[in-house]
């Protein structure tokens, strides 16, 4: 089965070492580039479920514990940003596949 994939952006519209805010289906995406991983680019739930607000896209990026994570601007929470697990707490925020190709961001949206 071929994995639909959603163009989301333009690499342009990243920051390097943080995160930018997309829609996706009505859902907010945190969307982060770290070109020094082996992924480059991942995708989370923007929405922090301990701060309840959508603001995970503005945290601050991480290598900890041999994850990438980002840190909540809210509590500090992690989450690691292959998984959407909390490091702190047993909660996780949706995570998708995510890529980048000639300059465009995709999402894999299933």
């Amino acid at each position: 089965m071929t994995m639909p994939w959603k163009l989301i952006c333009k690499q342009e519209d990243l920051v390097e070492g943080a995160g930018v805010a997309a829609m996706l289906n009505g859902e907010q995406v945190a969307i982060f580039y770290v070109p020094e991983s082996d992924n480059k680019i991942f995708a989370i739930g923007n929405w922090d479920p301990i701060g309840k607000a959508n603001v995970l896209s503005r945290g601050l990026v991480a290598h900890l514990q041999n994850q990438w994570v980002v840190a909540s601007p809210l509590y500090k929470q992690h989450y690691e940003l292959s998984s959407g697990q909390c490091l702190e707490e047993d909660i996780k925020v949706p995570h998708w596949q995510a890529k980048l190709e000639g300059g465009d961001v995709f999402i894999a949206a299933y």
